[in-house]
Parts: C-alpha cells; sequence; structure tokens
C-alpha cells in the first residue's frame, strides 16, 4: 500500500486501464484522463482532459492534484492512430497524430514534473510501440510519434535525474486490444507471423512492465526502453 499518486492519459480502456486496475489493486491512488470522462469505479478517479489542448491538460492536472495530492507517477499512454500510404495521407492526418501521441506527452509531462521536483521523486513512462523502433507501412505518422517518445524520454531522463526522477519507455508489440479489432484479419495474421512467440499480447503483461519501471525497485533504471512484444523487435 504505497499511497502513491499516479495518473494514466488515456486509461479508460486498453493497456491504460489495465495499468490503472494494476496500480489501484495496489493501493495506488490512482487518477486516468480521458476525453469524455466517463466514470470507470470508484477506486480509479477520472478527469475529463485533451491532450491537445495545454489548458486542459493544466486543469486536469490540477484537479487531480486537489483530489488526491501531487503526481508522482505518471504513464503516458493517450494516443490515435489515423493510417494510410504517405502519398495518400493530408498534413492535418499527420500532425494530429503527433498532437496526440507526442506533444501531448509532452504537455502531461511538462506540467506535472513540477511537483515531482519538488518532491524529488518521480516516476514517467511513456508507452511507445515496437512501430516506433521498426516503422511500418501506412503508419508514417503513427510510427514517427512513437519513436519521438524515445527521444523525448532520454532528454527528460538526462535533465531530471539529479532529483531523483525517472524516464523510461514501454514499447509494447501486438496487444489485443480495441485498436487491434480494428485491423483486418489478414493484417492481424501478418503480425502475428513475425512474432516469435507467436501469439498476441494481452494489456496486463504492458500493465506489469509499466508498474516495474514505476516501482521503487527500478530507481536506477531511466532513460531505457523496454519492447514487449513477443520477440518482435529483434528484427
Amino acid at each position: 500500500m504505497t499511497g502513491r499518486v499516479v495518473l494514466i492519459t488515456g486509461g479508460n480502456r486498453g493497456i491504460g486501464l489495465a495499468t490503472a486496475r494494476r496500480f489501484a489493486a495496489d493501493g495506488y491512488r490512482v487518477a486516468v484522463t480521458s476525453r469524455r470522462g466517463d466514470p470507470l469505479d470508484d477506486t480509479i478517479t477520472v478527469v475529463k482532459c485533451d491532450v491537445t489542448d495545454t489548458d486542459s491538460v493544466d486543469s486536469a492536472v490540477s484537479e487531480i492534484e486537489e483530489a488526491l495530492g501531487p503526481v508522482e507517477i505518471l504513464v503516458s499512454n493517450a494516443g490515435i492512430t489515423d493510417d494510410g500510404l504517405v502519398l495518400r495521407m493530408k498534413d492535418d492526418s499527420f500532425t494530429r497524430v503527433l498532437d496526440t501521441n507526442l506533444t501531448g506527452g509532452f504537455r502531461v509531462a511538462r506540467r506535472v514534473v513540477r511537483s515531482m521536483m519538488r518532491g524529488r521523486w518521480g516516476r514517467i513512462v511513456f508507452v511507445s510501440s515496437v512501430v516506433g523502433l521498426g516503422g511500418q507501412a501506412g503508419q508514417a505518422n503513427y510510427a514517427a510519434s512513437k519513436a519521438g517518445l524515445i527521444g523525448l524520454s532520454r532528454s527528460l531522463a538526462k535533465e531530471f535525474a539529479g532529483r531523483n526522477i525517472t524516464v523510461n519507455v514501454v514499447a509494447p508489440g501486438p496487444i489485443r486490444t480495441d485498436m487491434l479489432a480494428e485491423l483486418t484479419d489478414d493484417q492481424r495474421q501478418a503480425m502475428l507471423a513475425v512474432v516469435p512467440l507467436g501469439r498476441l499480447g494481452e494489456a496486463d503483461e504492458i500493465a506489469a512492465a509499466i508498474h516495474f519501471l514505476a516501482s521503487d525497485e527500478a530507481g536506477y533504471v531511466t532513460g531505457s526502453v523496454l519492447p514487449v512484444d513477443g520477440g518482435l523487435s529483434m528484427g
């Protein structure tokens, strides 16, 4: 029962929700953001937030601080896709994904790191993707945003290491979530064909990796990228 305050962006479903439930079960004070702000259960505080809007981020974090206390652990998970081949991709499709997945992560981290610095303790975990490591045809915007999180996290890791704040990245492979369910059967089978373990991952497996990186035991781990992808990123 740590009582530490955890904020998970995009925590209303999939990996974010699995992570929220994992922390809540261990006694953390958990808040999640979502665009609609629909309630979940009594163990998780839900706050409406649009990570593409700085004022919305500031308001959401202020609400969490008032209800639960200063954020000590941030899991930056909010993200979208808008797939398409580059020659057909509109500027808005590219910039909207970057603004949500990458700049949104920056906005939230910038806001919560203030209290972490004052407390001289903090954990930031960005949820990237194996696509950010190896690229993917038809997902140039998504891959760029997820690759950008790695550069962002390592820069933050160096800036804030002196305040005992660690910053790391988890890079999931194909995980059984609503986002993956939007793909066709052929697309899913093509993914499975190149995963050495030969199966989809589960959201709880990503949550376990995030939970470790946010723990006291991971205090000497910073600037790392942890693939949780069934071996896919080995090539």
